[in-house]
C-alpha cells in the first residue's frame, strides 16, 4: 500500500505544485522497504507508466477525491 499511498501524494502534488518541484521521499526505516518505495516514486517512467493504467488511474482519483461525508 505504501507505493499506492505514495502515488496519489506524488500526483496531488504534481497536479497542485509548479513543475519544478520534486519533494516526495519515503523516510528509511518508517516502511519495511522504503528504499524501493522512493526508487518506484522518483522514476518518471514509472510513474507515466502506472498514470496509463486505467484502473489505477481511478484509485488515485478516488483518493484525491474532496469527501465530507
Amino acid at each position: 500500500m505504501a507505493t499506492v499511498i505514495g502515488l496519489c501524494l506524488r500526483v496531488k502534488l504534481m497536479r497542485n505544485l509548479p513543475l519544478h518541484y520534486k519533494v516526495l521521499r519515503v523516510i528509511p526505516g518508517c516502511v519495511g522497504c522504503g528504499h524501493a518505495v522512493n526508487k518506484q516514486l522518483n522514476d518518471k517512467e514509472r510513474v507515466a507508466a502506472a498514470l496509463e493504467n486505467p484502473n489505477l488511474v481511478d484509485l488515485v482519483d478516488e483518493c484525491l477525491a474532496l469527501s465530507y461525508a
